[in-house]
């Protein structure tokens, strides 16, 4: 692996046409007024930085990083990374213990795993929720993520030897969310997978992609788990397999964000680096098929999470789930659900989150539908809580879907 010097001259900011759209698109902007605006903190901002590191204003803090700007951007401006980056040169404040719990994805999930309905109970009640609002500041009217007592790797190393047996194989990153929250999601992915002809492979030696360290002030930790996870993904590519994913920012963070905001190359294996809803719809254009139950019915509301827009690879979701007979589908409008990783937790971003969320919660209520289907596990926690609907990763819909279910 290779750690490229940072500097944030490496940003297109003299691209910034001062069009203001990336303001006009952004959620934060909208009901927070002490967030100054992805055009004054990125672009406009930089060029007030690179004369005097003074002119770096803590209200960057406010940006949720959903990317929503750089979306938007006629120019093509890297508006986020210039924040993030900032943060990451200038804000020398050290991290609170609160922010180190909410980002230490993997140390939480190990800790917990063992005790995870004493500590799926605990952290449901009312008294936990006023004590960690008093003392960490985690807003009490959080909801928080469960915990598996079974992890998703131990699941597929039991399943190794049937899965070598395919003749295509892939390697996956399933990430925290998948070992610690909800391992059904992986297994899902390797009951479609496995319809296709494709056989699954643990990615050994992954580590979280590091996404919410980089927020939280903890770039140093992040880049290690880069690191780690570069020799993870190289030995993979190395093999002759590709990598997919099913987490949306997860693959942001390992083929975006690692060499934008931590200067790690990862020109070796970027291209390998597939969301599994990219790969599965490519092998069904190449004349795979999947059969699918004739008795299936379900109304599906589908939410492309912010990340999934930059990458621009909702598409391929929205395609499958047209595929499946009896699935009446709508596309709700675009829009931030308000969470954006471990931001909405915080006490002092909670309510900010909420009124960011409002008017998708509101269209999926028009809609009713019975499932809303998102491909971001934080996306899912925010819908859930709002909401009371259920939502469930398209992969997982596929799988419900298919014929000859166990």
């Amino acid at each position: 692996m290779k750690i490229q010097e940072h500097t944030v001259s490496a940003h297109n900011f003299e691209e910034c046409m001062k069009c203001t759209v990336c303001t006009a698109y952004c959620p934060v902007l909208q009901v927070n007024p002490l967030y100054p605006g992805p055009k004054q903190a990125g672009p406009d901002g930089e060029r007030l930085r690179l004369k005097d590191p003074y002119f770096f204003t803590t209200a960057l803090k406010y940006c949720m990083n959903c990317k929503r700007c750089e979306v938007s951007c006629p120019s093509g401006v890297h508006v986020a990374d210039l924040i993030q980056a900032a943060r990451i040169k200038y804000d020398k404040s050290a991290p609170k213990l609160r922010d180190m719990m909410l980002a230490s994805t993997d140390f939480m999930g190990r800790m917990a795993r063992p005790f995870a309905p004493i500590v799926n109970g605990i952290t449901s009640l009312g008294i936990t929720k006023t004590v960690l609002d008093a003392t960490l500041k985690i807003d009490r009217e959080r909801t928080f993520p469960k915990y598996s007592a079974h992890g998703f790797e131990s699941w597929l190393w039991r399943h190794s030897r049937e899965q070598s047996a395919f003749e295509e194989q892939v390697a996956y990153y399933h990430g925290c969310y998948v070992n610690y929250n909800y391992p059904q999601l992986g297994k899902d992915l390797v009951k479609v997978l496995n319809a296709l002809g494709v056989g699954v492979q643990l990615l050994q030696g992954e580590k979280c992609c590091g996404i919410a360290m980089i927020t939280n002030g903890m770039s140093d930790k992040a880049r290690k788990n880069a690191a780690k996870n570069m020799e993870a993904l190289s030995k993979a590519v190395d093999k002759g397999l590709g990598v997919v994913t099913t987490s949306t920012t997860c693959t942001l963070t390992l083929r975006d964000e690692y060499p934008q905001l931590l200067g790690v190359d990862n020109s070796y294996v970027r291209d390998s680096i597939n969301l599994a809803t990219r790969f599965i719809f490519e092998k069904l254009s190449k004349g795979a098929e999947l059969h699918f139950r004739p008795d299936f019915k379900m109304k599906v509301a589908y939410h492309v999470p912010c990340h999934l827009e930059k990458l621009g690879w909702g598409v391929f979701s929205e395609k499958l789930m047209r595929m499946i007979p009896g699935l009446e589908f709508t596309l709700l409008d675009s829009a931030c659900c308000g969470i954006a990783g471990t931001y909405g937790f915080k006490k002092e971003n909670y309510k900010v989150s909420q009124e960011i969320g409002a008017p998708l919660f509101e269209q999926i209520r028009l809609v009713d539908p019975d499932v809303v289907a998102c491909d971001c596990e934080t996306c899912k926690w925010q819908i859930e809580m709002s909401t009371g609907y259920k939502v469930m990763h398209p992969v997982s819909i596929l799988a419900k879907a298919l014929a000859n279910q166990d």
